[in-house]
């Protein structure tokens, strides 16, 4: 996965106003979480700027947060600092999980944020699924969420616009997305976001980005998370939704 450069300065734009305090991030995942003994190993995979994982690890679990963007890793670290809590934040891709990490040896494994729609096609996306997957201890979930692609496919290249001004940090923002759909479901489509900050001067500032990403059905995720040795447990797909969470369950 690559991407999320100049982006990582300016994600909190981009995250929900619940998921920006990494209390409110970590309590969208309590029913899994408070099942846990106390120090189980949980991966924040494709962390962002850390909120769940800086969440998570208030709660007293031993977690590992990682991501291929360097600045996201810097960022994580940092608030894990901030908020005074220790985590193991590390720059790995999906396909070096296994390089780094040792197998069988995790509780959950989160990828949350629509991230695994920017693996590589169908070949990137099972690669990327297997290495999480050989992470779980038997019987470990991997929690994973995603945009409904189904219904993005649908909507067609488009230019979405926020209806209303972000503020984060007492500093407000405009968020412009420009997702461009390729012809063929296996083709690189792209989505540029653009992040435009009021300065309190009144002057503007853009901070932009053009990502790959490469959509899937709902039942080619399913089949996939099945070859791995994942066996779905729970799921709130709603073919007209906008996206959906997926519990899945190592078969060990």
């Amino acid at each position: 996965m690559a991407g999320y450069g100049a982006l990582s300065e300016a994600y909190e734009w981009l995250i929900r106003d619940e998921n920006l305090s990494p209390v409110g991030a970590a309590a969208r995942f309590e029913d899994l979480v408070a099942p846990l003994p106390p120090h189980a190993r949980v991966l924040d995979c494709s962390c962002g700027t850390g909120q769940l994982a800086v969440g998570l690890a208030g709660h007293g679990l031993d977690v590992v947060a990682t991501d291929a963007s360097a600045g996201m890793i810097r960022r994580t670290a940092a608030l894990a600092e901030e908020h005074g809590v220790r985590l193991d934040a590390r720059q790995v891709s999906w396909e070096g999980l296994g390089d780094h990490l040792e197998a069988s040896s995790f509780d959950l494994v989160f990828c949350i944020g629509n991230s695994l729609g920017h693996a590589e096609g169908e070949r990137g996306r099972l690669a990327a699924l297997a290495s999480m997957a050989q992470l779980l201890r038997p019987g470990g979930r991997l929690v994973l969420t995603s945009r409904m692609w189904e219904v993005v496919r649908a909507r067609g290249t488009r230019i979405d616009v926020r209806d209303r001004l972000i503020r984060r940090n007492g500093r407000d923002a405009v968020v412009i997305y420009h997702t461009q759909i390729a012809p063929d479901w296996d083709q690189e489509h792209h989505m540029e976001i653009a992040v435009t900050e009021v300065r309190p001067d009144g002057s503007l500032h853009t901070c932009a980005e053009r990502l790959s990403f490469w959509p899937y059905r709902y039942e080619e995720l399913v089949a996939q998370l099945q070859s791995v040795g994942l066996t779905v447990e729970t799921s709130t797909v709603d073919a007209d939704g906008a996206g959906y969470l997926l519990v899945a369950r190592s078969d060990g």
